[in-house]
């Protein structure tokens, strides 16, 4: 987007269509454009995908999950085989989330103080221990881009108590988070929560930004509450982030989602779903949602989308995509989530491009037609 050589930590904003925004954002592996979406590659791997396919469907960003690399193989392995880019051949940014989300998503096998989480391994039941200091060693040793403080992301329903105490130790967490990050080629980002309270957000907002960062996130949304609440609280919390930092929402999501939160000044986005409903045979299409195991793609020629230019679109048939699947085929997995990346990143890069030619309303309202039929329920 721009010739001009940016610093590291730098976002450069080139400009705006009401909320929202179109950027460059620079880290040590270079810079990424944004809206963008970030492949999810818990385990060192974007399931089902090469590095090279990866970039060829037009990925900038890969996520790791640091609890997951913790337990297997490793920071310190990782870390002697040269980082995590290296180990996963991957030369583009890398963020790494904190391990905070595990708090929410394996409770039923941690214990939680202010010193940190225990937690018990889901492999095979051993004890381990991560604190901010800990999270912070690990994403460092594993050579992250992008490093993400620590934080408890809190289940949903909660109450008043709850979401104020949870917010508090956050905040703490983040101050030793970021005393305990000493690598100066990464860029450590803070995250909100709040949960679904307006004023509970704009208390952590403020808590998370009095700490000065290369960016800010917001935590704790698509954890089943409805989804229209987030979409209903976007537009308000999104606006009173950092003007000149990125915005990154975690765990989000549906096409429908991306355009809503695009709209609402969200940069940033992750989601393990457009690689994982692809395993089960549902697929993001231009046309809406479909499950390639209906009855009704038996004997269909055409191609699964036929707006589409991704490798499977350009070679493969709606039935033999069904044949695949159901016959349990590994490269029915594989041509199913090439396609989901691709649509994935060709939706951020229409986009990038729409907000280019400020044409970004004509494009939000295309897109919102298209995908509210099949994604409004989700």
């Amino acid at each position: 987007m721009t010739s001009e050589t940016l610093k590291l930590g730098q976002f450069k904003l080139h400009g705006k269509s009401g909320r929202a925004r179109r950027a460059t954002y620079m880290t040590s592996h270079g810079s990424f454009e944004t809206p963008t979406f970030m492949a999810v590659g818990t385990k060192a791997t974007v399931k089902a995908m090469t590095p090279e396919e990866l970039k060829s469907c037009g990925t900038q960003v890969v996520l790791g999950n640091t609890y997951h690399l913790h337990l297997r193989p490793g920071e310190k392995l990782i870390k002697k085989m040269g980082g995590l880019h290296k180990f996963m051949n991957w030369n583009g940014p890398i963020l790494t989330d904190s391990g905070g989300f595990q708090v929410f998503s394996l409770s039923g096998l941690r214990k939680m103080t202010e010193e940190g989480v225990e937690f018990s391994s889901h492999l095979d039941g051993a004890k381990y221990f991560i604190s901010p200091e800990k999270s912070m060693e690990i994403q460092m040793d594993l050579g992250s881009d992008i490093i993400m403080a620590f934080d408890e992301c809190l289940g949903y329903p909660a109450t008043d108590e709850q979401i104020k105490k949870s917010m508090d130790l956050t905040y703490r967490w983040l101050l030793r988070s970021q005393k305990a990050m000493q690598r100066p080629e990464s860029l450590l980002f803070g995250i909100v929560q709040g949960g679904l309270s307006l004023e509970h957000r704009k208390y952590s907002l403020q808590q998370v930004t009095s700490v000065d960062l290369p960016g800010y996130a917001l935590g704790g949304f698509s954890i089943g509450e409805p989804i229209h609440l987030m979409h209903e609280l976007l537009p308000q919390i999104a606006p009173l982030m950092p003007e000149n930092k990125p915005r990154y929402l975690m765990g989000v999501g549906t096409p429908l989602d991306l355009i809503i939160s695009i709209d609402s000044g969200i940069d940033m986005f992750d989601c393990v779903l457009p690689t994982r409903v692809a395993r089960n045979g549902t697929l993001y299409t231009w046309q809406g949602r479909i499950s390639i195991k209906r009855q009704e793609y038996k004997e269909d020629p055409g191609p699964l989308d036929p707006e589409c230019d991704c490798y499977t679109c350009t070679n493969y048939s709606r039935a033999y995509l069904r044949h695949l699947f159901l016959s349990g085929e590994i490269l029915g997995s594989r041509l199913n989530t090439i396609h989901n990346l691709h649509f994935y990143m060709k939706v951020m890069e229409k986009a990038r491009k729409a907000l280019d030619e400020n044409r970004w309303e004509e494009y939000r309202d295309d897109c919102l037609t298209r995908f509210v039929r099949t994604d409004k329920n989700t």
